[in-house]
């Protein structure tokens, strides 16, 4: 009777373990979600204001501007939660973007601007975090994920609903590169 008693309570702390370690792996992959979430809260905040510096410079390039206005603003209306949709957004933004900054050569006054300078130098400051923050990301899902598919702790994962979490992916691999600034 003593080994069955010992036996339960050694499984139920092997359960709690287990349990646990996949709370803590899912809060992980909340907080890397997270902190993508941040640095597209800052680049979407960076982007109005590079168009404004640029836009005095390059007056007739009005639809290249346009179109990265519209693909942030498409980007703020996506489900923050919604990796699959997150990453077809950021891939119009960084597309919209690379385009603008093609503009950005034509004009060499504007890229001795100060303003612009400062602006872009945050800009690729974002651009690094975010690359960071993408593969801590797809690090902790990565982690979540085996926790969720391995055994035993995929019992677990099952009795209690833990879902595989998806992967930020986004549409063109290209997109996945830091946007070049150049002056």
């Amino acid at each position: 009777m003593l080994i069955f008693a010992i036996a339960i309570v050694v499984l139920a702390i092997v359960i709690v373990g287990m349990y646990n370690g996949l709370v803590r792996q899912r809060n992980k992959v909340d907080e890397a979600w997270g902190n993508i979430q941040v640095q597209l809260k800052r680049r979407f905040d960076l982007i109005p204001n590079l168009v404004e510096t640029v836009k005095g410079y390059a007056t007739h390039e009005k639809e290249t501007f346009e179109r990265l206005v519209q693909a942030r603003n498409s980007a703020l209306q996506v489900p923050t939660d919604d990796v699959s949709a997150q990453g077809s957004a950021q891939s119009m933004v960084s597309s919209a973007l690379r385009s603008v900054l093609a503009v950005v050569e034509n004009y060499p006054e504007l890229k001795a601007n100060t303003n612009f300078q400062q602006l872009m130098s945050s800009l690729s400051e974002v651009e690094d975090n975010l690359q960071m923050s993408r593969r801590y990301y797809q690090a902790t899902v990565r982690d979540f994920n085996n926790k969720c598919e391995t055994f035993p702790s995929m019992v677990i994962a099952g009795l209690f609903n833990f879902q595989r979490r998806p992967f930020f992916e986004l549409e063109n691999p290209e997109e996945a590169e830091n946007v070049q600034v150049k002056f």
